[in-house]
């Protein structure tokens, strides 16, 4: 009798193999693979030094950033215009070996200048470089803007990680390209500031920062805008999908500037099931709104065949979901013009890094600042453990 009892007596880690098992069987048909941000943690801000020179070129800018994660290094895009100096991406070292960011522990390495099919260098105010993301083959994808008043296109291109050199440029569906009369296309300086490969290496993603011309206005005080999320298929480099995004309606305080300026620029793919974190900025008159979101185009419509929003009824078209993860205002810390977004390396105790940056635009009254964040990401299988096991931690 002792005999089947010792038999039958599991060690408690073998009930909850046993019973994990059960519940994946359950619910492997009801559940994805996605992912989701379970909490986020401040744990430290740095910036640059002001009108910091390095190799001969004025650091600022930084709209975009992208982790290398097997040299553990930051690429970040520079939105210069070409007036300081020609396109570029500044590679970083950012320490988070303690766990937090602390002060100086930003440092740039080196400087990459991009030239175009010809090798040439870019021409000044031909781009408006904005969006960066790191691909598995030692490439970059670049976004730029573009300029409507003067007609030049907005560019989706990939560039060689060491040399700079462009090597191939993605295809932009008409309707984002501006024309001479104004009635379609990109705003200026509302165009392309986002980039996020997804972790298989299959999917690219972009996103307009607000509504193209024909598809509603651009941000106003306590008005969103539509922007287009535009999906890229890096098997054949062929747009294939769009969805529509909509930005939340930011209340200006105290508004004595009478600027307001508000928009998404930057996207990160968790997964490769359609799920992201979002970034939106807004300049309010008194200082930044930043606010990050979770996003998933799951149940979203493919827009990618209507040309313009308000020729339909865009009442009846489903956009991507949204969930408010952060709004940055709620921490101690005076924000900038943040853009950028990417996640970083594991943290001393496992949890995962998340790096944010502003863009100070050239102006001695901003700064490069720099973010770092620890999220918890978890799939709905492991949430679903968790509440039904609530002593699995323990």
């Amino acid at each position: 009798m002792q005999l089947i009892k010792k038999i039958f007596v599991f060690p408690r880690i073998i009930y909850f193999l046993i019973l994990i098992l059960i519940i994946t069987l359950l619910f492997t048909n009801f559940y994805s693979n996605a992912v989701e941000v379970s909490s986020i943690e401040f744990i430290g801000e740095a910036t640059l030094p002001k009108g910091l020179i390095f190799k001969k070129t004025e650091v600022g800018g930084l709209s975009g950033i992208t982790y290398d994660a097997k040299n553990n290094l930051y690429y970040a895009i520079s939105d210069d215009r070409g007036q300081k100096a020609t396109a570029r991406f500044y590679t970083l070292k950012i320490d988070l070996s303690k766990g937090s960011l602390q002060k100086g522990k930003v440092v740039p390495v080196s400087v990459t200048t991009l030239l175009n099919e010809n090798k040439q260098t870019f021409h000044p105010g031909e781009t408006d470089t904005e969006g960066i993301a790191l691909t598995n083959k030692a490439t970059v994808f670049i976004s730029s803007e573009g300029d409507v008043a003067k007609l030049i296109n907005p560019f989706i291109k990939e560039f060689s990680l060491s040399f700079g050199r462009e090597i191939k440029t993605l295809p932009i569906p008409n309707k984002f390209l501006p024309d001479k009369n104004g009635q379609k296309g990109i705003r200026n300086n509302l165009a392309f500031e986002s980039l996020a490969i997804t972790p298989d290496q299959k999917h690219l993603f972009t996103a307009t920062e607000n509504a193209l011309i024909q598809d509603g206005v651009a941000a106003k005080p306590n008005i969103g805008s539509p922007c287009r999320i535009l999906q890229y298929n890096l098997l054949n480099n062929q747009p294939e999908k769009e969805f529509l995004y909509q930005t939340e309606p930011v209340a200006p305080f105290l508004n004595v500037t009478g600027k307001f300026a508000s928009g998404l620029p930057d996207l990160l793919a968790l997964d490769n099931q359609g799920h992201f974190l979002s970034l939106e900025r807004s300049f309010t008159g008194l200082g930044f709104a930043i606010s990050l979101f979770q996003v998933s185009l799951e149940g979203a419509d493919d827009i990618h065949q209507v040309d313009s929003l308000l020729a339909i009824d865009s009442k009846n078209i489903k956009p991507v979901q949204k969930k408010l993860l952060l709004d940055l205002r709620t921490l101690n810390v005076l924000l900038d013009n943040i853009e950028g977004l990417t996640l970083g390396p594991k943290l001393p105790d496992g949890q995962q890094s998340l790096i944010l940056v502003s863009d100070n635009n050239f102006n001695s009254l901003q700064r490069n600042q720099i973010l770092a964040f620890k999220i918890k990401i978890e799939t709905p299988l492991i949430r679903l453990l968790h509440r039904l096991l609530p002593n699995l931690n323990r």
